[in-house]
């Protein structure tokens, strides 16, 4: 037994011989050797504490290298080497750090306060290897029992920081999403945090109630996504999350609070600057968060005395001092996109309702009112609008984050929700009573049933603030988008005339037409969201169109605005919809004198009352989608040439328009092919409108078309019977009838 012990002892000398060897000239900076005297003390009976010290230099060592990836010239993970984190991989270090973090080994650190920071340091050891090791964070992400273990290292302080960021790293790429009702104590654990804390735990709650690939929404075929909805009819797992989360007591609460509260103003008027200049080395979360534990410990081992926030000292002091203070304030906005994102999921949720009358009882919006001039949208100079160098064409800066995520956020609170009157003050909501009262038309049901208590205060109210900052935007600002579509959510639902007119007065509508015909703009995305705004701003309104015809005042200027229509109907086909609508109700109002004297100078209706243009629009409307290539963006021009079949059919006129639609097909010499396409979409509007109560009384809403008269009117065009001189089947010569062939099956 002697010699078979010495035997051992001399083979783990040279072992230990070889290994020293071999690290001089790999350069492996001596982490095997320190690895295996890891692994000899992380025995539940070792002296933890002689391991600490090993972890401390192994954490230095891959502390610098995750430092350097940082500074040096921005290099991408594929561009740069790490030696020693491969190296740590390579003898099994994951393994032997994960043999610390186990429950047995962590009750015993817990037990010993002091030994806290070794179980911090291991933390940050793991999270630096996964974050430059794929496999590795495959490999946990696999473990179900040791993801949701990690929340429990959450529960101290001192390990919170680095244990939430491992987290969020698994989690980015981990195939099933977590259910959070798993985690244990977790309604205890989330009121345990304080609101840094909770700040920072919304980061891994954005992974675990979205919906996968919810930001490429658009796409996705309706055809995929009404098979996947078949096959998955109950809940997934993020709206079980998003349940789970809304039953923590308080939680929303927190939220709410988070979002509106100020943020310190004591960093001067050069702040932003500052930030510029050292953004590009700090957008990496890693470093920003080590940076700002660095400036809590500087602040709590300072004195007060020692501690000032004048601006004069803050200016002139070394960089190394003006940080902590300059990250406070960009920790707080960073986090406050992650709070505001967590709450617009929560919006567009099943749970909806429940998460409106919360936040208008906790104040969110005019909370975030307050905070719009010194935080959301402060002055600063033109140059800022713009995202600089390599982020110009990404949303990746903080401060341009934050806008888009309180514009989307304004979009769902306002979306058809008689909550959006929040938006407004007091006194602008006596405004709209005024509007209505001047019109002789009854007010808004939800306008009288708002709860003024809840509105926002000050002078302006949210969405006249908003108002004010989009007419300012430069014309390629990436803000318009979203600033446009926040406001269109507003006035969106059943048309209000008191509403449009609030808008109107503030000078919103010349403001789309400049955007459109007068300012140069060429994105896409902003076009269309001007064009759907246009569409809900004008809709039944004749002192919208006759402010059009001011400002259209030359021919010119109305073939451009054509021009751009006709440009892309996927992005006008909403206005297109407005303006056939607000024809046909206006043509039944001649007893009116100023609709007469609308309807006879408009050149915007005089050009749509022509037939033949009506007819143009059906024909390109129904020519540019089928079945295989619906989206939600492009359905709406299905729905579009529908409400023009409809007009017809009212006015007993949907003959005449099927038969020129056949006139077209055989002009074209494409007999058969327009009207069997045709035939299809309505067959697959059909399956999917008959089943979506929202999608139906959206349609109702927008159109004023009782959705019966759609679904009649579909049914109608879809029968049968080929001597009818309302179905499509009797406009399809028989050599080239299709409408048989089921295009739908998935």
């Amino acid at each position: 037994p002697n010699l078979q012990i010495f035997s051992s002892f001399q083979k783990y000398k040279i072992m230990c011989c070889l290994l020293q060897e071999r690290d001089k000239r790999a350069k492996w900076n001596g982490i095997p050797i320190l690895l295996q005297k890891l692994y000899e003390s992380s025995h539940p009976n070792s002296d933890l504490s002689y391991a600490h010290t090993f972890l401390k230099v192994l954490s230095s060592h891959l502390s610098m290298e995750a430092m350097s990836f940082v500074t040096e010239d921005r290099k991408t993970a594929q561009e740069s080497t790490f030696p020693n984190t491969y190296t740590f991989d390579l003898f099994g270090g994951v393994d032997v750090s994960l043999t610390f973090l186990t429950p047995v080994v962590l009750l015993l650190t817990m037990r010993n306060q002091s030994l806290l920071p070794l179980v911090n340091e291991l933390s940050q050891i793991v999270e630096l290897i996964v974050r430059h090791t794929e496999g590795v964070t495959k490999s946990l992400a696999a473990r179900d029992d040791f993801v949701l273990f990690l929340f429990t290292l959450m529960t101290n302080k001192k390990t919170f920081l680095q244990t939430a960021t491992l987290i969020e790293d698994i989690l980015g790429v981990k195939k099933e999403m977590i259910q959070l009702e798993g985690i244990p104590n977790l309604s205890s654990l989330v009121q345990s945090f304080d609101q840094q804390q909770l700040a920072n735990f919304c980061r891994i709650l954005s992974v675990t109630i979205s919906e996968p690939d919810v930001g490429n929404d658009d796409k996705h075929t309706l055809l995929a996504k009404n098979a996947q909805q078949k096959r998955n009819a109950s809940p997934s797992r993020a709206e079980v999350n998003q349940v789970t989360l809304l039953n923590i007591p308080g939680f929303i609460e927190r939220l709410c609070k988070l979002a509106t509260r100020k943020v310190s103003e004591a960093t001067g008027a050069n702040f932003l600057q500052e930030l510029e200049d050292w953004y590009t080395w700090l957008d990496n979360a890693l470093v920003l968060d080590a940076l700002m534990q660095m400036a809590t410990e500087e602040a709590e081992q300072s004195s007060p005395g020692e501690t000032s926030s004048d601006e004069s000292s803050l200016a002139t002091s070394p960089l190394r001092h003006r940080l902590p203070q300059s990250m406070k304030i960009v920790h707080e906005i960073m986090y406050k996109v992650e709070v505001l994102y967590v709450l617009c999921v929560l919006l567009m949720g099943r749970q909806r309702n429940q998460v409106h009358k919360m936040l208008a009882e906790f104040r969110l919006i005019p909370g975030l009112n307050n905070l719009f001039d010194k935080l959301i949208w402060r002055k600063y100079t033109a140059s800022n609008h713009v995202v600089h160098g390599q982020n110009e064409n990404c949303d990746c800066s903080p401060e341009i984050s934050f806008k888009i995520q309180f514009l989307r956020l304004l979009q769902s609170f306002s979306d058809h929700h008689e909550n959006k009157y929040l938006l407004l003050n007091s006194q602008e909501l006596n405004e709209l009573s005024a509007i209505s009262m001047k019109a002789n038309i009854p007010e808004v049901e939800a306008l009288v049933n708002t709860d003024r208590s809840l509105v926002c205060d000050g002078k302006k109210g949210l969405l006249t603030r908003l108002l004010t900052v989009m007419k300012r935007e430069p014309p390629d600002s990436s803000f318009r988008f979203w600033q446009a579509r926040a406001v269109e959510s507003f006035l969106r639902g059943a048309t209000s005339y008191a509403d449009q007119m609030f808008l109107l007065k503030r000078g919103l509508l010349e403001h789309i037409l400049f955007c459109i015909i007068d300012s140069g703009c060429t994105s896409r995305d902003v076009l269309q969201s001007y064009f759907d705004l246009l569409g809900e701003l004008m809709k039944f309104n004749i002192d919208a169109f006759k402010r059009f015809n001011k400002y259209v005042n030359t021919p010119e200027k109305f073939q451009t605005f054509l021009t751009q229509i006709n440009s892309s109907l996927v992005d006008s086909n909403m206005l297109v919809r407005c303006i056939v609508l607000s024809l046909d109700r206006f043509e039944s109002q001649t007893e009116d004198v100023k609709v007469v004297e609308v309807l006879s100078e408009c050149c915007l209706l005089s050009y749509m009352a022509r037939v033949e243009n009506r007819l143009s629009f059906l024909f390109r409307l129904i020519n540019i989608i089928n079945v295989q290539t619906l989206t939600q963006e492009n359905v709406s021009c299905l729905n579009t040439s529908l409400v023009i079949l409809m007009l017809a059919r009212r006015k007993a006129k949907l003959p005449f328009y099927l038969n020129a639609l056949r006139e077209k097909e055989y002009a074209e010499k494409y007999p058969g092919c327009l009207l069997n396409n045709f035939h299809n979409l309505l067959r697959f509007w059909q399956r999917h409108y008959l089943n979506k109560d929202k999608d139906s009384t959206c349609l109702e809403n927008s159109s004023c078309i009782p959705f019966s008269y759609w679904k009649e009117t579909v049914s109608v065009l879809l029968g049968s019977d080929r001597t009818s001189l309302c179905a499509i089947a009797s406009y399809i010569d028989e050599p080239f009838m299709d409408v048989d062939r089921d295009l739908l099956e998935d």
